[in-house]
């Protein structure tokens, strides 16, 4: 997509899939595929791992953000995510704070770094 910005996309719940869309954030593609997920109680874990990687194969996508509580369930295919782009940013919801044990990015970024490299 030269000349052109990427996308945000989300995967939460109904109330963070809300505040993003409120903010501008919703778009389809040419085949009129969503930006967004909204996660509720019926959702399949598979459904949300298929929206996932469809996230990570469009080129129209820079950043994904999903709430973690969300992310768990998926945990295996966020950390087999290398790229840098689509960046994937864990989120809180409303229900479920955020815990930075849990976020696999975090974790990659400290095992980047030693305790002597911050003195």
């Amino acid at each position: 997509m030269p000349g052109r910005g990427k996308l945000i996309a989300v995967i939460g719940d109904e109330d963070t899939c809300t505040g993003f869309l409120l903010g501008g954030i919703g778009e389809l593609n040419k085949n009129r595929k969503p930006n967004f997920l909204v996660v509720e109680k019926d959702t399949s874990i598979t459904e949300i791992e298929e929206t996932f990687k469809s996230f990570l194969a469009r080129n129209d996508i820079g950043i994904i953000l999903i709430n973690q509580f969300i992310a768990e369930m998926i945990r295996h295919a966020i950390d087999g995510h290398m790229e840098s782009i689509p960046a994937v940013l864990e989120i809180p919801s409303k229900e479920h704070p955020y815990d930075a044990s849990k976020d696999s990015i975090l974790r990659r970024a400290k095992g980047m770094f030693c305790a002597e490299d911050f003195r």
